[in-house]
């Protein structure tokens, strides 16, 4: 691994908003990126997030809603990947058109910052689409007296990024995950930047009202593709083969498996843990792991529940030793509830994906012990949870 910047766990500064609220849009919400940064507003008490939905596009009285209702719009909607270079180009540039027509239409004085790429000088169509999307704003920045921010964005990966269409780092751990064998097709050193990083990184130009044309987001880590795929095989190793928590020497460890994780499928739990009996009782080995972090243990109630909350970055594991539970988890953004049931008889576990609120309950007639472990000591000043119920 070569030029790792020191980049720290997402923490969330107080704002600098002197107006409430401020309301921001996103194009391509539904997206990997923009997805992420919807979940991320929806954490800030200062914002008002407006809803877009893709067909907004296709019709300009929707679309001129949308814009007229946002004190700032981040364009992230682009067609990634088409076996036909044209239509990309031709879809990108197209949408940029049709939000400058809107502008123009609404006399929008909105902040427009869109998402570019480090491809722009590349001799390919979706570079060159992305450069002359961003170009098309500075224009109408410059004639309409609006304000534009253009982001130059190195590779993206995180949780929950589509196979095949964002992410080379999405693609192995899917693969991996099934059994498939992922292949290289340039060994090259990769500029990446952790999705979380990102949408902090562009809440944070929002909010200083940073208007630059292109605006270079500094990336997390350098890292050649062929040493990024040896530790997604060994994170299946350790972790998917063998029950043990990985060794995450750093910030960018804990990203790749963070993001690693998030393709397991909600079968995979919960885990079996072995039981040791003889005449002196029980005993179960409940975490193995290869770095540290920090054990706990509760005891819950008939009928109560503990939890509601979420974790955007923490790696965490509930196992039931005495007692049955009901544990839930519900991903951010989607209604779909995961229901596990877990019984201390045979004792079980289930780590917690980040960006699904989770809670657990005791269902059962006795008292219910459940073990904790969480990768990193709580930090009342940062302590990475988030209340919403499941």
């Amino acid at each position: 691994m070569k030029n790792q910047n020191k980049t720290s766990p997402i923490t969330h500064p107080p704002s600098l908003i002197t107006h409430l609220p401020l309301r921001i849009g996103i194009t391509g919400q539904s997206g990997f990126i923009g997805t992420h940064l919807y979940n991320y507003l929806g954490l800030q008490e200062t914002i008002e997030r407006i809803e877009f939905k893709d067909e907004y596009f296709n019709d300009e009285k929707v679309l001129d809603k949308f814009v007229s209702q946002c004190d700032v719009i981040v364009h992230l909607a682009a067609l990634n990947r088409h076996n036909d270079p044209q239509v990309i180009y031709d879809t990108n540039v197209g949408l940029v058109k049709k939000l400058i027509d809107s502008l123009k239409r609404t006399k929008s004085k909105a902040h427009i910052l869109m998402s570019s790429s480090t491809q722009e000088n590349k001799d390919n169509l979706y570079g060159k689409s992305k450069k002359k999307g961003r170009e098309l704003l500075i224009e109408w920045a410059e004639s309409s007296e609006g304000n534009f921010t253009g982001l130059v964005i190195p590779n993206v990966f995180g949780p929950f990024g589509n196979p095949y269409y964002n992410s080379f780092i999405a693609t192995f751990s899917h693969r991996i995950i099934n059994d498939e064998t992922p292949e290289i097709q340039v060994d090259a050193e990769i500029n990446l930047i952790y999705v979380q990083n990102l949408v902090a990184k562009i809440f944070q130009i929002i909010k200083n009202k940073e208007y630059v044309n292109k605006y270079k987001i500094s990336h997390i880590a350098t890292e050649k593709v062929s040493d990024i795929l040896n530790k997604l095989y060994q994170f299946n190793e350790d972790y998917v083969v063998n029950g043990v928590f990985p060794e995450l020497k750093n910030y960018f460890d804990l990203c790749l498996f963070n993001t690693f994780r998030s393709y397991l499928p909600k079968e995979y739990f919960p885990r079996k843990l072995k039981l040791h009996t003889d005449d002196r009782g029980s005993f179960v080995e409940t975490v193995k792991t290869l770095g540290q972090g920090q054990f706990s243990f509760s005891t819950t109630k008939p009928g109560i529940t503990r939890g509601n909350h979420f974790h955007i970055r923490k790696v965490e594991r509930f196992a039931v030793i005495k007692g049955k539970a009901r544990i839930q988890l519900r991903k951010i953004g989607t209604n779909e509830i995961v229901n596990y049931e877990l019984d201390g008889k045979q004792p079980a576990y289930v780590d917690m994906p980040v960006w699904y609120t989770h809670n657990i309950t005791n269902i059962g007639d006795e008292e219910l012990l459940t073990l904790f472990w969480i990768n990193e000591f709580f930090d009342p000043n940062d302590p990475d949870t988030y209340y919403e119920r499941v």
